[in-house]
């Protein structure tokens, strides 16, 4: 337990803009940054539990922290850490899917915003068994390997089929566009 106390209390003094406002609440309460931490980390669980909005939370929690760091790793030079975000993207887009046919019926569930923010968390975790690759690796890449022929012609097929409708509309407009023209 101490070496998760260490590293919260080494993340909560890395130099960034929320740990420059932690300092700055630090100086001005004279509570320590570690209990102003757990104190909105406490907040934040209470009202997923029972805020009204709470969806709206989770969803910005399970996007805004992985968008920062998406943009970092295409900024940076390292291949991994794209890797690691893509995976995390495959999942959300997957989980994310799955929750649209099924979210009418689990929203009815107590705590159910608490347990998808708790998910969420754990696929963007830092850690070695992260929700993402572990989903990715034992689920989702199993089942496109197996699928990805089918998947391609799919995708082949609706990709010629919305280029021949796009051409045709544009045709279409074109013409009576002239049309009008001529009426006038």
């Amino acid at each position: 337990m101490s070496h998760f106390k260490e590293r919260f209390v080494t993340l909560l003094h890395e130099k960034n803009f929320v740990t420059d406002q932690l300092t700055t609440l630090e100086q001005k309460t004279g509570v320590k940054r570690e209990f102003i931490a757990l104190g909105a980390l406490g907040f934040i669980g209470l009202y997923l539990l029972f805020g009204y909005g709470a969806s709206l939370l989770c969803n910005l929690i399970g996007f805004v922290y992985p968008a920062y760091f998406s943009i970092k790793a295409i900024e940076s030079t390292i291949k991994e850490d794209d890797t690691q975000w893509l995976t995390y993207w495959v999942v959300y887009g997957v989980f994310s899917i799955v929750e649209s046919f099924s979210d009418i019926f689990l929203s009815w569930f107590p705590f159910y915003y608490a347990g998808k923010c708790l998910f969420l968390i754990w696929c963007m975790a830092p850690v070695t068994w992260n929700g993402s690759d572990i989903l990715y690796k034992r689920a989702i890449r199993p089942y496109f390997l197996k699928h990805q022929a089918a998947m391609d012609d799919m995708v082949g097929n609706l990709s010629a089929k919305a280029k021949s409708m796009t051409e045709t509309v544009t045709k279409e407009a074109v013409n009576l566009a002239l049309n009008h023209d001529k009426n006038q």
